[in-house]
């Protein structure tokens, strides 16, 4: 039977039907805000994945250009590799909804979003967020929660819910808002040097329209959504995790403090003292030994965090590590600039050309074929962490946190009247211990200023986090 409900965004109307397409899915809706069209499945395995140490989510966003009557670009028409909007959108959905799966839930599951129709002036990437928030919540797959979405642009002092393509190019604001009717689950921004009371405002409008979204979605479960599976986070065994507590907790602190020990010797610390614990029980307990001791470290640092008030480090909540810039350290480049900040290390670099080296672009925006002048591309050698990988070009956390720097610097750039030039940065990692996007953003900035690019402003980045159990919380830079 087909079902379909709608949200009212300030008069940008949003429905999300089921029961017509994909039926074989788990759960399956097509979302649509005027005439852009979105198909979002949700398939999951009805049995754990064998030896599967993370939760196994898959996301796929593709924008097919038949959507919007056109041919794919290149000799061979047909789309090939996710572009890097597509890998974008991927990301922004998997955000939001891989940590509200059940603790322990080890079934594959997958999330396809489809776009079938680009309206040219709705971006369908929210579309695809709701739709995902949308299909999980219908289906069997043990998703216990309802999200909603919205980009929120600030146009003429005004919030705007999903604006259109023309008003996103004035909108000094543009922010992704994803969350539950209990609170914020994503927020991902780019502004034009906005306030940080606008930046509040912004979450606050764009979290009631999530609550909007939400509320239609659950009026969808009661008409369509399937009866949840069965699944119960897997019991601590407390006998178990009492021993191994009192038997090496002080020592696990110990090994954790990065005061004390740098980060690669705190490691090994950590990975003895754990491969020491195994060897004191028999091979049929190990798995329970491992989840156990991982469960006994995440405690150890909660509890330094929100009972001690300190860092494993040893820093306060608001200090940043120890910061070294070092400036035109290469020859040959135009610029270069090396940014250090405690264990993380940034070498970025500038280079400057003509028109002809522009990147160019094939997106269902209208007018956005074209080219773009600033490129920031990311790398993350396995060096970077003391280990030993492929490189295999960019994966798709390279491409989000490039993406993220890009987005950061490009707000200061001169008009290309003012300066003529294609740019590209490229940031290689050769130390991580924390917020290498961060060390992008910081290390790109001093690059431009070394190539002699007019920057109207410096920029720089800083991660944030949120420690929360109960009433007590604490925020770390």
């Amino acid at each position: 039977m087909i079902h379909t409900i709608e949200a009212d965004l300030g008069g940008r109307k949003i429905s999300i039907e089921t029961g017509r397409l994909a039926k074989q899915a788990n759960g399956s809706v097509v979302v649509r805000s005027g005439d852009s069209v979105v198909l979002v499945t949700a398939c999951g395995a009805d049995q754990p994945k064998p030896g599967a140490a993370f939760f196994p989510l898959t996301v796929d966003y593709r924008e097919y250009t038949y959507a919007a009557g056109r041919f794919p670009g290149g000799f061979i028409k047909r789309e090939g590799r996710l572009s890097e909007k597509e890998v974008l959108t991927s990301r922004m959905i998997d955000r939001p909804m891989r940590p509200l799966f059940p603790e322990g839930y080890t079934h594959e599951t997958q999330i396809i979003a489809m776009v079938l129709s680009a309206d040219p002036e709705q971006d369908p990437a929210v579309l695809a967020i709701i739709g995902a928030a949308a299909s999980l919540a219908i289906s069997d797959i043990p998703f216990h929660h309802v999200v909603g979405a919205v980009r929120v642009g600030l146009v003429d002092g005004k919030m705007l819910a999903n604006p259109t393509y023309s008003e996103e190019r004035t909108s000094k604001l543009n922010i992704m808002v994803t969350g539950t009717k209990q609170g914020i689950v994503m927020v991902e921004a780019g502004a034009q040097q906005v306030s940080e009371a606008q930046v509040l405002e912004a979450i606050e409008f764009g979290h009631e329209c999530c609550k909007k979204i939400a509320t239609a979605i659950e009026a969808l479960v009661k008409l369509s959504g399937k009866k949840k599976r069965e699944f119960t986070s897997p019991a601590v065994d407390q006998p178990l995790y009492d021993k191994i507590s009192a038997a090496v907790r002080e020592d696990l602190t110990d090994a954790m403090n990065t005061e004390k020990y740098p980060k690669l010797e705190s490691y090994a610390k950590i990975s003895a003292l754990k491969k020491k614990l195994k060897e004191e029980y028999p091979e049929d307990q190990h798995a329970a030994v491992v989840g156990v001791y991982d469960r006994l470290k995440e405690r150890v640092f909660r509890d330094e965090m929100l009972k001690h008030k300190r860092r494993p480090d040893g820093r306060k909540f608001d200090q940043i590590r120890a910061i070294d810039i070092q400036t035109g350290v290469l020859p040959r480049t135009h610029g270069s600039a090396v940014f250090t900040r405690g264990e993380t290390q940034a070498l970025v670099t500038v280079t400057l050309g003509t028109k002809d080296d522009e990147q160019r672009m094939e997106l269902l925006e209208p007018g956005s074929e074209g080219s773009k002048r600033y490129m920031l591309h990311y790398n993350f050698p396995p060096f970077s962490v003391g280990e030993v990988g492929f490189m295999r070009g960019a994966g798709r956390r390279e491409i989000g946190h490039g993406a993220l720097a890009e987005r950061a610097t490009s707000v200061v750039l001169p008009d290309a009247s003012a300066f003529p030039y294609t740019l590209r940065v490229v940031s290689d990692i050769l130390e991580s211990n924390g917020s290498s996007s961060m060390a992008s953003v910081c290390g790109a900035s001093l690059a431009l200023m070394d190539a002699g690019v007019p920057v109207s402003a410096a920029v720089s980045g800083v991660a944030m986090g949120l420690v929360l159990e109960g009433r007590d919380y604490a925020i770390l830079t």
